[in-house]
């Protein structure tokens, strides 16, 4: 690609990373983009893998079996302590971190990604999110968890946070037609990525260990490298539509299959947040994942104690399984988990693409009804008796959960405009921070609450599932009263052509830009795409692998 930008009568190269340096013209191959979300989207979605670590983690230094610290020893000493082995609690914090910072740096730094562009904005998560893994690495081979904390919980966090949000506004931007489905694609790389960085990192640490090392601070180390040359490709393979660009033959519809949210105005995110439709959008959001996140919480326990000795052809309660029959079901559950993962995935394509068709609001009424009903029958599953039942009422929920998160930047795009999408989105994902705390905190004390009443292990979840259920209609109701954004809060003209201006690094008074002859072919496309199926579709066979145990 050749740029030439002229001002003054002199002859300019727009910097680097630049949006005049990566807006397309006629000719580019808008299918290029979504293999560049999804290489930067699976590499960060490791962060839900992360548990793969802790227990080597958690003998690290007796390597065997865990070495306990000194009972009274404080926490503060625990932290520094290079004598002792870490708690899985403790290390548990890393996703506590992962998700606040996600949050917040998504919320602050949204606005600045509208000006800056996705390349700038992927290449700076694509150091963070490797350069925090590289720290951890430190903190494991010198045995200090806060350099774990630091590097990846809230250095790892916060690019996790602008990984997440590069290409939501440029895919709703190159498919105007498909809104769902674009956001769909590479959404479903973050659910994906646990599925193949966890198989990943365990084949990486059996590589690495030995008899004195359990072969994490390596895997970190690997992995950073891997992933840093994938989120480096997938920054600089992205591009911006210009404005006003349209897919050839396609032309905007206010009134789409009955759904008469779908704006072609745009507001600012300086005033997005002060709109009821947001806040609205933010308890749908809150709602729907606090739910979700309860359930993948509990879904392996669950699906133990409730079912116990059933799970392996016995009759025989959980509390009674020998240690052999309780390492049997563990296995299942194990299977189990990883078909919920796929479904997780499935849903985030499905539900979204789903959307295009019938409207983003009629898509959340489909979540919080069908979530209610499936929610309720749960218990029922288990006085029956029916596992079959209960994996396919949870696996239709956990498509949902995910199809929530793919959806709701298409939804942001209906009522506030494409314009400023990637830093309302990013505002609103302060509802997925506040849903992490929300949802693991009520199941966890719900179920300790209940077990200490002297509740049966096998009816311990009935009334959590009701109060997740109660969630479901207060979800319905907000989505209720979402309606289109009032005229007062739109930009006007010359508003937006300000804010337009600002994507620019230097105000060039000319722009020519001329692609090479085959930067849009076919065999383009065909090994972009290739380059992230091929690690997904690894992924999911493993995936499949253990889950053939639990039908097995």
């Amino acid at each position: 690609m050749s740029i030439t930008l002229t001002q003054g009568g002199t002859t300019a190269r727009p910097a680097f990373l630049s949006k005049e340096r990566i807006t397309a013209t006629h000719g580019f191959n808008r299918w290029l983009v979504p293999p560049a979300a999804l290489a930067i989207h699976m590499c960060i979605g490791m962060a839900y893998g992360f548990s793969v670590f802790w227990l080597p983690l958690s003998r690290a230094v007796g390597i065997d079996a865990p070495v306990a610290c000194a009972p009274d020893m404080s926490f503060f000493d625990q932290i520094f302590s290079a004598s002792c082995d870490w708690k899985i609690s403790m290390l548990s914090w890393v996703y506590t971190l992962f998700f606040l910072f996600l949050g917040c740096s998504a919320a602050i730094f949204g606005g600045w990604l509208e000006h800056a562009g996705p390349r700038k904005v992927g290449i700076i998560s694509a150091i963070l999110w490797c350069g925090g893994l590289v720290i951890s690495a430190m903190g494991v081979y010198t045995h200090h968890i806060w350099l774990l904390w630091l590097g990846s919980g809230v250095i790892g966090g916060i690019g996790l946070g602008l990984g997440y949000i590069s290409p939501v506004s440029t895919l709703i931007k190159w498919f105007p037609d498909k809104r769902g489905m674009a956001t769909g694609m590479a959404i479903m790389g973050f659910g994906g990525g646990a599925m193949v960085g966890a198989p990943l990192a365990d084949v990486l640490m059996r590589h690495f260990a030995t008899s004195t090392d359990v072969g994490v601070w390596q895997c970190f180390l690997a992995m950073a490298g891997i992933y840093f040359v994938f989120m480096i490709g997938g920054a600089l393979a992205y591009r911006v539509p210009p404005a006003g660009w349209r897919p050839e033959g396609w032309a905007p519809s206010l009134k789409k299959n009955g759904n008469d949210m779908i704006t072609s105005r745009h507001v600012h995110v300086s005033k997005a947040w002060r709109t009821p439709q947001f806040w609205l959008v933010w308890a749908v959001l809150c709602l729907n994942v606090s739910a979700g996140i309860g359930i993948i919480g509990m879904a392996s326990p669950m699906l133990q104690e409730v079912f116990g000795g059933k799970l392996i052809d016995i009759n025989v309660r959980f509390s009674d399984l020998s240690k052999e029959q309780l390492a049997q079901i563990a296995t299942i559950a194990a299977g189990f988990t990883g078909l919920l993962s796929l479904f997780n995935i499935g849903g985030r394509f499905f539900w979204a693409s789903f959307s295009d068709y019938i409207g983003r609001k009629t898509t959340f009424f489909v979540f919080f009804a069908l979530g209610f009903v499936l929610y309720a029958i749960v218990p029922w599953t288990g006085s029956i008796r029916s596992v079959a039942f209960f994996v396919f009422a949870f696996c239709l929920i956990l498509s949902m959960y995910g199809g929530a998160f793919a959806t709701v930047p298409a939804y942001l795009a209906d009522l506030f405009g494409t314009q400023m999408v990637g830093a309302i989105h990013g505002r609103l994902l302060t509802a997925w921070a506040a849903a992490g705390i929300f949802g693991p905190v009520l199941v966890t004390y719900l179920r300790e609450y209940q077990l200490n009443m002297g509740v049966p292990r096998t009816d311990v979840y009935n009334m959590t599932l009701y109060i997740l259920s109660a969630l479901l209609i207060a979800g319905f109701v907000c989505n209720l009263l979402i309606r289109p954004v009032a005229d007062k809060y739109f930009m006007t003209e010359a508003e937006l052509a300000v804010e337009r201006s600002k994507g620019s690094d230097t105000n060039f008074s000319n722009v020519t830009v001329e692609w090479a002859a085959d930067s849009s072919s076919k065999i383009w496309v065909a090994l972009a795409w290739a380059a992230v199926v091929i690690p997904l579709a690894w992924g999911v066979l493993i995936t499949l692998e253990k889950t053939a145990v639990m039908f097995g």
